[in-house]
């Protein structure tokens, strides 16, 4: 991956979550993270990676984005000076998932 490509995924996801931070309401009891970016090389689109807590939230929470994503867009296109600004796309975070098992069974190996 390009250096730029790297870089555009930090902006965005360090712009992002202080607007998710700043403007959506989740309900009471979920925390919500947005764990990595993964933009397109034609900066088209971007894959933003939701992680929550308690898992079972991860469904409300998602849907809470994608009911407010014109909105979380248009915030995101006045934040950032580059052209074109990537479409935002909101997917489930399932590596950090997957390395909390994988650190599960090897605690229970170590013993």
């Amino acid at each position: 991956m390009s250096n730029r490509i790297n870089r555009v995924n930090q902006l965005i996801r360090r712009e992002l979550s202080q607007i998710v931070l700043r403007e959506v309401e989740f309900p009471p009891g979920i925390l919500v993270t947005l764990t990595r970016v993964e933009t397109s090389p034609n900066l088209y689109e971007s894959r933003v990676y939701v992680s929550c807590m308690p898992e079972t939230g991860q469904e409300k929470a998602l849907e809470t984005l994608n009911f407010r994503i014109w909105h979380l867009q248009q915030l995101l296109n006045k934040r950032l000076r580059m052209r074109p600004i990537p479409k935002i796309i909101f997917l489930k975070e399932k590596e950090t998932l997957e390395a909390g098992r994988i650190e599960e069974i090897l605690t229970k190996l170590k013993r």
